[in-house]
């Protein structure tokens, strides 16, 4: 129990002791002295004299108490924090030899520790940095690579959160919505269907060289994206990883239609001059105008020529089924993504498919499919729908059924006629049916439905794959094999996501109306902070700067004229921080402004939270000053002039402190949030509101 008990408060005690022991011992002998005179009239001077002697014994104790902690139990303190910063982080510099002067040679020998353990700390970073530079070469140049290749790249743990993305990942990924984050799921960003179909198959083959082709749309539906899934190697029988390549296929789409209509045109252009020139020369007479021989040459040659043109044509309309654009795609896929489009559009949409691959241009199905039913929608027949998919000898039929009026055939025809994607091609959209070999017609469902089907010639049943043959291990990476605890409370430090944060204010009374005109947050995963993951960006509080807050952060009226406002700023800051342990210095002040949008917002800002001034009070003692100013001197971090007071310079100081912090948080035996939190609580209450929702997360 006493080992619970800071150094401070154990001496204390041992002084209470002490003086409660001479108490008792002069109490003690001055009632044996009293009755061994036996003589009554002496009580009075034997308690005011064990009044005085006990006064003074109380006074004598209580001032070497003070002496003592003054230069003996502070100073240990103030030394073992300083030590913990030169043990646990990368602090350097001396330690000053002041802060133990009374503790003989306790602190020069300290002071010679820590400046042995730099030197071995520089000597060890010298002989890491030869072998690392080789690997920092090869990071770098494997980091170019992934940026420059056309496909998106994304690396997800078996948990589907990000782990690595490429710049056209983003691109493809956060078209009109927030960029690609690590540490965030990746269903934030793309429809969960297809992936976690194609996951689990990838799983249940058990083979790791396995790869799975999938289509899948963005959450939105704005995008169709052609996927490649293959399994990372999975350790200590976690759920594997995945890397993740997408491709958005609507340019190639583009580019192919240009060139079938290029080759439609072609054709036509020459079978319609060689069909001229055959009725022409069938109205010479054989032998007639032109000479024998030239007449017999002239009509071979424009047999030749007919029949190959005819022949080209033909192979042609056959090979178009057998082109790259036919590529084996899963029902289950096909309807996802194009219930993505649908509801992209405003219209509603159920599922149902057999457990089927087609043979089709999913794309071209999509958007011939997504096209009619935004006309049937534009019409008024009906805006609800239900999408299937069943087998049908060895293709498949697709059904798409509403409630409502039959579609007449003329009006269908008419439709057919239209570009595929306005904009992007005009090849009709009866030329995806010609693609396929194929045809669409409506069809009464009954029961008052109607509905259009479309055969698909190709299609096969979904069958497990055998049992893959045992191959040598080539590579094995040591990615994504963190095993991610539920509860925030029995956590490891290293193992939970961070967002530090820090806001500027028109004043510090935001219960008497307040501001916030700026905020800045950065985000911290697997130990480091992501260098490209910052949320900086001014308010307009719809209500004057004193002058007296522009003098601390240097934002005037004008700079957040144009700034948006707060309530939109909270949601999106919301969003950045979601699933992560906020962290702030003097947290309450930030998060109050904060949780009074709560109401207005519809969001809860419930995330667990770290303040660095009680952190720093855990680790250096209640009695040193915790400023953001002092934290840092003691940590060796330099705040620039210009970056001081703004919210994005606090906040990387704030965020360069806690990791700081962190190492030497573990060194004392805190390794998870509920051993810091109950450890920070000993030091005050200021967090017992801000934690007060963790209940609900364990």
């Amino acid at each position: 129990m006493l080992r619970a008990l800071s150094l401070r408060l154990r001496i204390f005690l041992l002084f209470a002791g002490l003086a409660a022991g001479a108490l008792a011992a002069l109490i003690t002998g001055l009632w044996l002295g009293y009755r061994r005179l036996g003589s009554p009239e002496t009580l009075e001077a034997f308690v005011q004299g064990g009044v005085v002697a006990g006064f003074v014994s109380l006074g004598v104790v209580a001032w070497v108490w003070y002496l003592f902690d003054i230069n003996v139990a502070r100073p240990i303190d103030s030394l073992a924090g300083a030590l913990r910063a030169r043990a646990h982080s990368d602090v350097t510099g001396g330690i000053d030899a002041r802060i133990a002067e009374y503790l003989g040679d306790l602190a020069p020998a300290a002071t010679a520790a820590a400046a042995s353990l730099s030197e071995t700390r520089n000597a060890l970073a010298e002989a890491v940095a030869r072998e690392t530079t080789r690997l920092t070469v090869e990071k770098q140049r494997l980091e170019t690579l992934l940026s420059d290749v056309d496909a998106g790249v994304i690396l997800c743990s078996g948990d589907h959160t990000l782990a690595f993305y490429n710049g056209q990942a983003v691109d493809l990924m956060g078209a009109g919505m927030a960029a690609p984050g690590l540490d965030r799921r990746l269903f934030d960003y793309l429809r969960e269907g297809p992936i976690l179909l194609a996951h689990a198959r990838l799983i249940a083959t058990g083979d790791n060289d396995a790869a799975s082709d999938l289509l899948c749309a963005t959450l939105t539906g704005s995008r169709v994206l052609s996927a490649r899934m293959r399994l990372m190697v999975a350790d200590n029988g976690t759920v594997p990883g995945y890397v993740l390549t997408l491709r958005d296929v609507t340019a190639d789409h583009a580019t192919h239609a240009r060139r079938e209509a290029l080759l439609a045109e072609v054709f036509d252009r020459v079978r319609r001059p060689a069909a001229n020139l055959t009725t022409l020369l069938a109205a010479i007479p054989e032998g007639g105008a032109a000479p024998g021989k030239l007449d017999r040459a002239l009509r071979e040659e424009v047999a030749t020529l007919t029949s190959a043109v005819t022949d080209l044509s033909r192979r042609h309309d056959e090979g178009r089924s057998d082109g790259w654009s036919l590529a084996m795609t899963r029902a289950s896929d096909l309807l996802d993504g194009l219930r993505a489009r649908m509801e992209g559009d405003g219209l509603t949409a159920e599922t149902q498919t057999d457990a089927l691959l087609l043979r089709c241009n999913g794309f071209e199905v999509i958007a011939l499919l997504s096209g009619l039913t935004e006309a049937i929608a534009r019409e008024g027949i009906a805006r609800a729908f239900r999408l299937q998919i069943e087998e049908d000898g060895t293709g498949a039929l697709i059904r798409l059924v509403w409630h409502g009026a039959a579609l007449p055939m003329a009006q269908l025809e008419t439709w057919l006629d239209a570009p595929l994607e306005p904009g992007i091609t005009t090849m009709p959209r009866r030329s995806v049916l010609a693609t396929h070999a194929t045809e669409i017609w409506p069809e009464a469902a009954g029961q008052g439905e109607n509905s259009l089907c479309m055969p698909i010639p190709q299609a096969r049943r979904v069958v497990r794959r055998p049992e893959p043959v045992a191959r040598p291990v080539v590579y094995d990476f040591d990615l994504l094999s963190k095993a991610r605890n539920a509860k925030v409370q029995d956590a490891r430090l290293h193992d939970l996501t961070y967002v530090v944060f820090d806001t500027e204010t028109t004043g510090l009374l935001p219960g008497q109306g307040d501001e916030i005109v700026q905020i800045a947050a950065v985000r911290i995963v697997n130990g480091r902070r992501v260098e490209g993951e910052v949320f900086n960006t001014l308010v307009n509080p719809r209500r004057p700067i004193p002058l007296s807050s522009t003098e601390v952060h240097g934002i005037t009226e004008a700079m957040v004229q144009d700034a948006p406002f707060v309530e939109e700023v909270a949601a999106r800051f919301h969003k950045f921080a979601e699933g992560a342990v906020l962290v702030a210095h003097n947290a309450p002040f930030d998060m109050e402004f904060l949780r009074r949008l709560e109401p207005t917002l519809g969001l809860r800002f419930d995330n667990p939270v770290f303040d660095t001034v009680l952190l720093s009070a855990v680790v250096f003692g209640q009695h040193e000053v915790h400023s953001l100013d002092a934290l840092s001197h003691r940590l060796g971090i330099t705040i620039p002039e210009e970056a001081r007071h703004t919210a994005i310079g606090d906040t990387i100081a704030t965020a360069d402190a806690f990791l700081k912090l962190v190492p030497m948080l573990q060194g004392r035996g805190f390794d998870t949030f509920g051993a810091v939190l109950s450890e920070v609580r000993r030091h005050g209450r200021l967090l017992k509101d801000l934690n007060e929702s963790m209940a609900d997360q364990t």
